[in-house]
């Protein structure tokens, strides 16, 4: 009769443990940030998209919110339980606010300290970065540039030249968060497959004719891809690794034009090295990055 009980009690609190167990994994949170730039989007390929002032604004910010949206979709199919928007474009009010998914925060608004990445931490699980584009110089970027088209000639960390996908995946990093999807043109999917790492999930959404010329998906196709893509991203983020680089951190900065090298030299910890360009040296990412936008605003 004893071992019955003791049977019966070890059958008891091994379904309890188990249904615990089982709550506790069903309750996992995961955390996501997007960060959705707008020349990567598919049918954009002209400032008359990008611009605030262009004719074809308005229809872009609806390609752009779509995508976004089918990224959050993606999102709480992989079990999202929250999920934060960044508009990193522009004046970063791009996102339609009304239209989009209320599962998702919306980061708007300008400027920010962290610009793109405003609001990202080590409370993030994965990082997810939606209409991003080629660095400046590509060929067969569409729209092609980096962080100021009329700034800037070049970025590089040290040694490796940067894009504003790269520079923002060293940000996420810094906080141990992996960049697990990139989607965009196929320029900005190449280079960032191969710095970023082989399991990066990537979406191209187009292909450029030219820097301001593309063979596009239509915007429901390519929200389709999206999300699709979102759901295996986020579900295989055990396996890509946080993009990182070794401190010190040495930036290599170099300008369009020799007026904006002056203007960055009068920062004492700025080095000039050229006759457009400037070096600085730092042991924090974060400060590194903050000081180099400080330089572009100021170098305009």
């Amino acid at each position: 009769m004893r071992k019955r009980s003791l049977l019966i009690l070890f059958i008891f609190s091994l379904t309890i443990f188990l249904c615990l167990a089982d709550y506790s994994y069903s309750q996992k949170k995961l955390k996501v940030f997007i960060s959705v730039d707008m020349e990567g989007i598919a049918g954009i390929v002209h400032g008359d998209h990008t611009s605030s002032s262009g004719k074809d604004y308005g229809i872009a910010r609806k390609w752009m919110t779509g995508e976004v949206n089918a990224a959050i979709r993606g999102a709480l199919e992989a079990g999202a339980t929250e999920i934060v928007v960044n508009d990193s474009h522009g004046s970063m009010r791009n996102v339609i606010a009304s239209e989009l998914n209320p599962a998702a925060f919306l980061m708007t608004g300008s400027p920010r300290p962290l610009s793109m990445m405003q609001g990202i931490d080590q409370s993030y699980d994965a990082v997810i970065f939606i209409g991003y584009h080629a660095r400046a110089g590509t060929k067969d970027g569409v729209l092609d540039h980096t962080i100021s088209g009329g700034t800037i000639y070049s970025i590089k960390v040290n040694g490796s030249e940067m894009s504003e996908a790269e520079l923002n995946a060293l940000i996420a990093g810094w906080h141990d968060v992996p960049v697990v999807l990139i989607a965009g043109d196929a320029e900005i999917c190449k280079q960032t497959k191969k710095s970023l790492g082989g399991e990066l999930e990537v979406a191209i959404v187009k292909r450029a004719v030219g820097r301001y010329a593309a063979k596009t998906l239509t915007p429901q196709n390519a929200q389709e891809l999206i999300q699709k893509k979102t759901k295996i991203a986020l579900e295989k983020r055990d396996k890509i690794k946080p993009f990182k680089q070794k401190a010190p951190y040495r930036f290599d900065v170099n300008f369009l034009r020799s007026s904006m090298a002056d203007m960055a030299e009068l920062i004492p910890q700025v080095e000039r090295t050229g006759g457009r360009s400037v070096r600085f040296v730092i042991d924090d990412y974060i400060k590194g990055f903050k000081l180099l936008r400080a330089l572009i605003y100021l170098a305009r």
